[in-house]
């Protein structure tokens, strides 16, 4: 029986094969970072608004009964 010395998974060996996975890797690297920025640079310019829940009635699901679990807003 003869030995399979074709192994390879993409047939690309060598040296070139390493570049461009290394080159892969950089560039998913460099986009991740850029969309982590980007949704900084979002969060700073449009930062959250807690107004609409400052009143413990104005947030959903909340009934009655399980009002002592709700958020509770500071009492001045």
């Amino acid at each position: 029986m003869a030995e399979n010395t074709n192994r390879s998974v993409f047939g690309i060996h060598g040296i070139a094969g390493v570049l461009m996975s290394i080159v892969g890797l950089l560039a998913i690297l460099v986009a991740l970072m850029l969309l982590a920025v980007i949704s900084q640079r979002n969060g700073v310019e449009k930062p959250y608004n807690p107004a609409p829940i400052r009143d413990v009635n104005n947030v959903k699901m909340i009934s009655v009964e399980n009002k002592q679990f709700a958020f509770q807003p500071k009492k001045d």
